[in-house]
């Protein structure tokens, strides 16, 4: 018997992943440019690093998902 056929992944903007990321990430960029939230320079740090960290974990998981298949 031949091994079932691996699928193709979902594409990036069907997946949770994705729409969390882009959720968190937003929400840092609106902490970081003072938008939302305090004015003070640690949460426009933490914003920030809100936004590249999610980012950064969505790209590995996509990466990951795509090398997988």
């Amino acid at each position: 018997m031949s091994e079932p056929l691996p699928q193709a992944p979902k594409p990036g903007y069907k997946t949770t992943e994705f729409w969390l990321t882009a959720i968190v990430t937003i929400l840092g960029l609106l902490t970081s440019s003072g938008a939302i939230g305090e004015e003070s320079m640690v949460a426009k740090i933490i914003g920030g690093a809100m936004a590249v960290l999610a980012t950064m974990g969505y790209s590995a998981s996509r990466a990951t998902t795509k090398k997988i298949t």
